[in-house]
């Protein structure tokens, strides 16, 4: 029992050491209750090393016996005790065995140290000296100073590192001229820091298998009407050393980079053939693009990826690689000989004249036409193919096969063809890579401008297809584009463009003051004097009984037309830039079978519902339509198709592509053909051909005049 009257002071101290040791312990026990169990010698040491008062021999202390200390001031480890007894449980648990393996004898003088040391192993409980056994102490292990964290090793293959470094210094380096374009050198850095900067291509100085697969299909760039030149291949052979194999890694990551961006956008921007023409941007991630072809089984087929899926475009490639395989086998020639012709029967007594010749035979193998193969008759089947051959190579389409046909035939346009069938290609990768609407089975419309056809399709198969007519050459030109249809308007009014007024009417106005009253045109004037041109609802206007609306910059659409007769001609390009539908009613209903199935609309149904009154049928689900210039295609039949190149888009297309300013796709060069929608001088257009700048009756009489609102028509919507 502890004798207080000889020493108060000592009491004093010992009180506070055991206030101390007792929160220590308290929180230590706190710590044990939710963590591992104190199981070591040195944490079974500590314990040992801690003396414990007996609750029924030591009476409880009193206020006043804790009074300032004025004897001796506390020690510094003391002080740290104190601390530790102020600090969270899960600091204070190490503490005891850190100071204690101080004592570098590892024993614990209970008597002869006062408690203000008890940090050092040593405690003074009162006068007598007691040692800790033996083997507690020795069991007390020496516990190193707590370490800066030290850097984690890096994932980089020894054998790599020297490539990994110079990686690092040369993407670091400004003088680096691989990654030119825009945000692509940021992103390729980004990649490698993310893998330390361990080379992709190779591992050890050995190419890798991804790598023999991407310069497979960098070296067969051609195949996909590409240019193999534009994606230069290294020689990892030649690579004995760091900086030339981080070279070489480099030019191949560059290489596939730009594969991958020219075969999904296609080596020239379709801004830089016309003004009229605007496609979804859909731009490749340099990022994925690497991870995607390193992480592939197939790192070829994983580029090859990036090409454009659409059948017809397959379809292009197929006939591209026959073209370039036939070259050097035997060529068809067509002898020369009188003009033949085949006359269609007038009545019946007038029948169809069939001419035979031998050379008819060749003839239907060089055009690929299907049938009888030694069938000499130059029959309906043998004219118009020769019709739509004439027309391809810029010929009047007559159908006759005379000697300048047959030069045209027999003439070297197999370079020729091929060059077609790559603008084409081309123009394919302008396209989105889902044509259509995947929530109603794919579905779209595609109209081909120099076929003058539209198609309807849906789950890869045609469903319903009729002839068009498309925009003159020209200011008139149809756009190229890609859109939703929305709605379709039974009954529209027409609306005068201000190209028409400016560049038709007003002409003919000056001619003829009645020239719009006989039109059957309503002028209106505002109270402001303005003017506004409409033509009302009826069989005779412009639009015919249905407008099929795709809202777009270019402010055109497709409708019918009263000027039926326009349908029988070869060459269609006779409008104003909107579309002319030959059969609008069926059109109708195989558009709202598709998207709005429940109104089980039919082509009666449509034409039950002409009037006099503007009628709107919402799809509940829009159907995109894109608008396309397929001058080489391959039919139904399996046969490769040559068409006009109406506006010059192949020309244009295969100059870019020889002069390399293809190449730079940041730079768009706007060779824009002006287009109906863009009258030259200040004029607002909206959609529909809403008039809303000056009207021609200022330019006519003068005074300024305001363009009114769009006359509100009596109009029914409707939705489902």
């Amino acid at each position: 029992m502890l004798d207080c009257s000889k020493n108060r002071a000592g009491f004093d101290r010992v009180l506070m050491a055991i206030a101390a040791t007792f929160l220590t312990v308290s929180a230590s026990s706190a710590v044990a209750q939710s963590g591992p169990a104190r199981n070591s010698a040195a944490e079974l040491a500590i314990d040992a090393a801690i003396p414990r008062p007996e609750p029924a021999n030591l009476p409880p202390p009193t206020i006043n016996d804790f009074k300032p200390d004025t004897v001796a001031p506390l020690s510094d480890a003391a002080k740290v005790t104190e601390k530790a007894a102020e600090t969270k449980p899960s600091e204070v648990v190490a503490a005891p065995a850190a100071d204690t393996a101080k004592n570098g004898a590892g024993k614990v003088d209970a008597g002869k140290v006062d408690a203000g040391k008890v940090g050092t192993g040593k405690v003074d409980t009162a006068t007598t000296t007691t040692e800790s056994p033996p083997a507690a102490a020795t069991a007390i292990p020496a516990v190193e100073p707590a370490k800066e964290a030290t850097k984690a090793a890096s994932n980089v293959p020894p054998a790599d590192q020297p490539v990994a470094d110079k990686l690092r210094e040369m993407l670091g380096a400004k003088s680096l001229r691989d990654f030119d374009r825009k945000g692509e050198r940021p992103a390729v850095e980004k990649f490698y820091a993310a893998r330390e900067f361990a080379p992709l291509w190779t591992h050890g100085g050995t190419v890798t298998e991804s790598a023999k697969g991407a310069m497979a299909r960098l070296k067969d760039a051609a195949s996909e009407g590409l240019d193999a030149a534009d994606y230069p291949v290294p020689d990892f052979a030649a690579a004995t050393n760091p900086d030339a194999l981080a070279e070489a890694e480099l030019k191949l990551t560059a290489s596939v980079l730009d594969y991958a961006r020219q075969a999904q956008s296609g080596r020239m921007h379709w801004s830089q053939v016309s003004g009229d023409i605007q496609y979804p941007e859909h731009p490749t991630d340099p990022a994925e693009v690497l991870a995607n072809v390193t992480t592939a089984k197939d790192a070829s087929a994983a580029l090859d990826s990036y090409n454009p899926p659409q059948k017809l475009y397959r379809e292009l490639r197929a006939k591209l690689a026959e073209l370039r395989g036939v070259g050097d086998g035997p060529v068809i020639q067509i002898a020369e000989g009188p003009a033949l012709k085949f006359t269609p029967a007038r009545n019946k007594s007038q029948p169809a004249v069939e001419m035979e010749d031998e050379r008819v035979p060749q003839l239907r193998a060089k055009l690929g036409i299907a049938g009888d193969a030694d069938d000499t008759h130059y029959d309906a089947k043998v004219a118009e193919a020769v019709r739509k051959f004439q027309a391809s190579v810029e010929l009047k389409p007559t159908g006759v096969l005379d000697d300048k046909t047959v030069k045209a035939i027999n003439g070297p346009k197999r370079d020729r063809q091929i060059d077609i069938v790559l603008v084409n290609m081309e123009r394919w990768r302008w396209l989105p890579r889902e044509l259509g609407a995947a929530s109603i089975g794919n579905a779209y419309v595609i109209l081909n401008i120099p076929d003058y056809t539209l198609k309807v399709m849906q789950n890869g198969a045609q469903v319903w297809t009729t002839r068009v007519v498309t925009g003159q050459p020209g200011i008139h030109a149809t756009p190229l584009l890609t859109e939703t249809m929305k709605f379709i308007t039974v009954n529209p009014t027409w609306n005068v463009p201000p190209s028409i007024i400016y560049n038709e009417y007003l002409p003919a106005l000056q001619q003829d003051p009645t020239v719009l009253q006989r039109m059957g045109l309503r002028l209106e004037r505002g109270r402001d004097g303005s003017i506004h041109i409409s033509q009302p609802p009826g069989e005779a206007n412009a639009l015919g009984r249905i407008r099929f609306n795709f809202p777009n910059k270019f402010l055109v659409y497709q409708h019918d037309t009263p000027e039926k007769s326009l349908f029988a001609r070869e060459d269609r390009a006779l409008s104003h830039g909107c579309q002319r539908v030959q059969n609008p009613d069926q059109y109708a209903a195989t558009l709202l079978g598709i998207t709005d199935p429940q109104g089980h609309y039919t082509a009666e149904k449509i034409r039950s519902m002409y009037g006099q009154s503007e009628i709107d049928i919402k799809f509940p689900t829009p159907i995109p339509v894109n608008i396309t210039y397929q001058t080489a295609f391959v039919d139904d039949a399996g046969k490769l198709q040559f068409r006009k190149d109406v506006y010059g888009r192949d020309a244009t297309m295969l100059a870019l592509l020889r002069n390399g300013r293809s190449k730079d796709l940041e730079t768009v060069v706007a060779h824009s053909q002006p287009n109906y929608v863009r009258p030259v001088g200040n004029l607002g257009v909206s959609y529909a051909g809403e008039y809303s700048g000056p009207s021609f009756f200022e330019r006519l009489f003068g005074g300024p005049t305001l363009a009114p609102p769009p006359r509100q028509q009596q109009r029914r919507v409707i939705t489902r």
